[in-house]
């Protein structure tokens, strides 16, 4: 069964398209009216589903001229079963993906997600060229062609971990401007994919990627990739953080800390106490009379040789807070 359940909502009558704009645009407000009513009661349901209004010939969304209206449900990926003819399937993969039909674009996506979950070896020669057709549909302006490319983008990270790193950096740059904009469930589902990125793509691997965008001149952006950042981190273990460089991670989270947005603001923090409770475990120092090596440096001496002094009272002054709640609280 299909994953986009199409249905006829509502067709303006010849009569009515032929009348005067003010009967026009009062059968038109009628019409919104009804099908708000219809994805209100859905979502009430439980249903997830998006009321797509046409486009027009330049592709963009069109809300005036509604001819028809579609619904659109999207299946969760533990919801996904397996496709029923895997050899037809992979023969027009790529042709569903490439189509100029966007019915048949979101059927593509969602056999790509079926295979991605059963059968990820298929599509591993093909996984190059399929993944440019999944950013040309994060791109499209139709929110249900975006979404699904977004679901389908999550179950690719998840089946392919780091074998996709190669192909990463259009896909990445979409999520972050696609869980930066201001509709709503785009948002979200783009969130949904971040989070599976980080939990499935080595973060050794994956922080070069993210750093380029804590500089990038949209506060949103910069805030998403520092949220990236700080879910990764804890990933590398204190081995990994170590080979990564600990004096590049203070220096990322010590320039999120007076960023714009408190996402940016909050993400730095918890990288900043992860990254001093890995320092503070791993340069244990020992009496001085005992031991031949150096006394190893504190954390706030560390800090003061990494950074620049401001930015080193930034840090110190949330790690020595976090540190003075948890003695009071003990």
């Amino acid at each position: 069964m299909s994953e986009i359940a199409l249905r006829d909502v509502s067709k303006i009558p010849e009569s009515e398209r032929m009348n005067g704009s003010s009967s026009n645009g009062n059968f038109l407000k009628h019409q919104f009216d009804k099908i708000g009513a219809k994805a209100e009661e859905g979502h009430k349901k439980g249903m997830t589903s998006l009321v797509e209004a046409p486009l027009t010939t330049d592709g963009t969304e069109n809300s005036g001229a509604m001819l028809a209206n579609l619904e659109v449900e999207y299946i969760e990926s533990e919801n996904l079963k397996d496709v029923e003819d895997l050899e037809n399937c992979l023969k027009t993969l790529l042709s569903e993906l490439s189509s100029k039909d966007w019915v048949s674009v979101c059927d593509g996506l969602n056999n790509l997600r079926r295979l991605s979950i059963f059968h990820r070896e298929a599509i591993v020669s093909m996984l190059t060229d399929v993944i440019s057709l999944v950013v040309k549909s994060l791109k499209n302006p139709r929110s249900a062609v975006c979404k699904t490319a977004i679901m389908a983008s999550a179950d690719i990270f998840i089946a392919y971990n780091d074998d996709i790193i190669d192909s990463l950096d259009p896909l990445l740059v979409q999520l972050l401007l696609k869980s930066s904009q201001d509709k709503k469930f785009v948002c979200e589902a783009a969130e949904i994919a971040l989070i599976a990125l980080t939990s499935s793509v080595s973060p050794l691997l994956l922080l070069p990627k993210l750093q380029p965008y804590i500089k990038n001149r949209n506060p949103r952006i910069r805030a998403k990739a520092s949220m990236c950042i700080s879910r990764s981190v804890p990933r590398l273990g204190v081995d990994g953080i170590e080979a990564f460089g600990i004096d590049k991670l203070i220096q990322i989270g010590a320039s999120q800390l007076s960023d714009q947005l408190p996402e940016s603001r909050d993400a730095a923090r918890t990288l900043l106490l992860e990254l001093q409770s890995v320092y503070e475990k791993s340069h244990v120092p020992e009496p001085a009379a005992l031991s031949e090596e150096p006394v190893i440096a504190s954390w706030e001496q560390f800090c003061q040789s990494k950074l620049s002094p401001l930015s080193a009272q930034a840090v110190l002054r949330v790690t020595n807070t976090a540190r003075e709640g948890l003695v009071s609280d003990s």
